[in-house]
C-alpha cells in the first residue's frame, strides 16, 4: 500500500503570529516547523507501516524552507517526500492548494491520503474533503482514531452530540484530530539515515503535471491590527454586587 502524508510547514505556535499588513498573508519570516496535527498524520501512517507492508511518502508544497521540515518527517521514518517548489504559488489560496496537490497526487499515485484536520495557521479545515473532491474519491474527515484494512478503512468521528463510526471503500482520503496518537520522535539513527531519503522537487510545470491548476487566488484588500485589548469592569463587592452584575449583563444584552 501507498500511503500519501499531507504536511505544512507553519509559524511556530509558541511565538507571536501576526499578518503581513502589506500583503495580508500570514508572516512567516520567523521560527517556522512542520504542523503539529501533521506529525499526527504521519504516525497513523508509520504505525499502519510497522504492521504492514506498505510504503509512505510526505507531500507538501510551500517555499525553499520547507526542506528542513521534510527532513524532519523522513527521520520520523517516511520513505521519501515530494516538494512541490515555484514561486508562482507563492499565496495560494486554500481553492488552488487543493488543485496542486491533486495533481501531485495523480502523478505520484496513492492508496491512502492522510491529512491533519485543519492546519494552525489558516485553520480552514476544508483542505482534505477539497482534495478528494478534486480526486473523485471517498473522504472520512476529522477522526479521532482509525483502522486502516487492506481495501477499506473504519473510523470514530467526533460530533456535537457525540460520535459517529464512518467507513469508507480504499483508496480514500481521510484527516485525523488531535486525538489521534503523537508523532514519534526521530532517533539519531533515523535522522542520519534520512539524510540519504530522497525529496523528489516538483515545479508547477514539470511534465504538464500542474496545467490546470489555475493562476487564481484570493487578494487580501484591506488589513489592520487588531485593537489592545480594555481593561474589564471590576465590581467591588460591597452588598451591591449582584445588582451590578445584573445590570452590566442587561446592558450588553446577555439577559
Amino acid at each position: 500500500m501507498k500511503v500519501i502524508v499531507l504536511i505544512k510547514q507553519v509559524p511556530d505556535t509558541w511565538n507571536e503570529r501576526t499578518l503581513d499588513l502589506a500583503t495580508g498573508a500570514i508572516d512567516r519570516l520567523g521560527t517556522v516547523v512542520i504542523d503539529e496535527i501533521n506529525e499526527r498524520a504521519i504516525e497513523v501512517a508509520l504505525a499502519y507501516q510497522d504492521a504492514h507492508d506498505a510504503e509512505v511518502v510526505v507531500l507538501t508544497m510551500g517555499p525553499k524552507s520547507a526542506t528542513d521540515m521534510l527532513r524532519g518527517a523522513l527521520a520520523m521514518g517516511a520513505d521519501s517526500a515530494i516538494h512541490v517548489l515555484d514561486e508562482a504559488l507563492a499565496g495560494s489560496d486554500m481553492a488552488r492548494t487543493a488543485r496542486v496537490l491533486v495533481a501531485a497526487l495523480k502523478a505520484t499515485g496513492f492508496d491512502l491520503v492522510v491529512a491533519g484536520n485543519e492546519s494552525t495557521d489558516g485553520r480552514g479545515g476544508v483542505i482534505p474533503a477539497m482534495v478528494a473532491e478534486g480526486l473523485g474519491i471517498a473522504h472520512a474527515t476529522h477522526l479521532n482514531s482509525v483502522v486502516i484494512g487492506v481495501d477499506s478503512l473504519s473510523g470514530e468521528r467526533g460530533t456535537e452530540g457525540g460520535t459517529m463510526s464512518v467507513r469508507a471503500s480504499l483508496p480514500a482520503v481521510i484527516s485525523v484530530t488531535e486525538l489521534a496518537p503523537a508523532g514519534r520522535f526521530a532517533t539519531f539513527r533515523n535522522t542520519m539515515k534520512a539524510k540519504k531519503k530522497p525529496i523528489l522537487v516538483w515545479s508547477a510545470g514539470d511534465a504538464g503535471v500542474y496545467d490546470r491548476v489555475g493562476t487564481g487566488r484570493s487578494v487580501v484588500l484591506a488589513t489592520e491590527r487588531s485593537p489592545a485589548r480594555e481593561a474589564g469592569v471590576k465590581v467591588i463587592d460591597d452588598g451591591t454586587a449582584g445588582e451590578a452584575l445584573v445590570d452590566f449583563l442587561a446592558a450588553r444584552r446577555l439577559i
